[in-house]
C-alpha cells in the first residue's frame, strides 16, 4: 500500500511539473510574439524627381553628393539615385522635399545650372514633383527598377482598376510594387515604381495587349513612359 501511495504521489508531481512546463513554454511564445515590433504605418511624403543625361556618371555623382548642404538648405534630402539600364549615363534622382515651393526655388537657382554644367550634365534636366501615396521600403535584393509614368482621366477611377489587377498578378510578371505617386501640380499624373525580379517577363508585360486593355479601361491618356534604371545607393 505504501508503495502504491509513493508511485501515485510521484505521478501527481510529474503531472503538475509537465503542466507547469507547458504553460511556461506557452508564456514564452506569447511574450515572443508580443515583443515582435510592428511595422510602422506608411506616411506619405513628397519627392522631386530629376532626370538628365551626363557625360561621365562617376564624375557627376561626386559633384552631386558634394552639393548636399545647398539642397538641405532648401529642405531637400537625398532619397534614391538610379542609373539608366538602357543608357548608363542617364541619371534618375529622387530627392525628398519638405516644401515644394522651396524645392522649385532651388531648381531655378542660376548657380545650379553652373554646378550641373561643371558636373558634366549633357542635356536639359526635367523636374517632376510627386506626392508619394504608397511605398514599400523593406530591404530586397533586386536593384533593377522601372518607373511607369502616365496621365489618367481620373485618379480614383484608375486606382480601382490598378488595385483590381492586384499585387500578385504583377509579381507573376516580374514586377514588385515599391512606390505609387501622383503629380503635385497635376494629380492625374501617375508615377509607379516597380522592382524587377524577371526582366524578360517585365518587358513582355509592358508590351502586352492585356496591359494595354487594362490601361485603356482605367482611363490612361496617351502612351505611358517606361524608365528602366538600377539603384546605385
Amino acid at each position: 500500500m505504501k508503495q502504491i501511495s509513493t508511485i501515485l504521489a510521484a505521478g501527481i508531481i510529474l503531472l503538475f511539473s509537465s503542466c507547469s512546463g507547458g504553460a511556461s513554454e506557452e508564456k514564452k511564445a506569447a511574450d515572443s510574439t508580443a515583443a515582435a515590433p510592428a511595422k510602422p504605418a506608411f506616411e506619405p511624403f513628397k519627392v522631386a524627381m530629376i532626370t538628365h543625361p551626363v557625360k561621365d556618371f562617376e564624375k557627376w555623382k561626386v559633384a552631386y553628393l558634394a552639393h548636399d548642404s545647398v539642397r538641405n538648405a532648401y529642405g531637400i534630402s537625398k532619397f534614391s539615385l538610379g542609373r539608366g539600364l538602357d543608357d548608363s549615363n542617364m541619371v534618375f534622382v529622387m530627392d525628398k522635399m519638405s516644401d515644394v515651393q522651396k524645392a522649385k526655388q532651388f531648381a531655378a537657382l542660376p548657380e545650379l545650372k553652373e554646378v550641373m554644367q561643371k558636373a558634366g550634365v549633357s542635356g536639359p534636366p526635367t523636374f517632376d514633383y510627386i506626392d508619394v501615396v504608397r511605398g514599400d521600403d523593406s530591404q530586397i535584393e533586386q536593384k533593377d527598377r522601372v518607373m511607369v509614368v502616365h496621365k489618367v482621366k481620373d485618379f480614383d477611377a484608375w486606382l480601382k482598376v490598378y488595385d483590381g489587377e492586384g499585387i500578385a498578378k504583377r509579381a507573376e510578371n516580374g514586377l514588385v510594387d515599391r512606390g505609387l505617386g501622383r503629380g503635385v501640380d497635376d494629380p492625374n499624373m501617375v508615377y509607379i515604381v516597380f522592382a524587377i525580379t524577371d526582366m524578360a517577363k517585365a518587358k513582355a508585360r509592358m508590351n502586352s495587349e492585356e496591359l494595354k486593355k487594362i490601361m485603356t479601361d482605367a482611363g490612361v491618356e496617351g502612351p505611358p513612359q517606361f524608365h528602366f534604371y538600377k539603384l546605385v545607393n
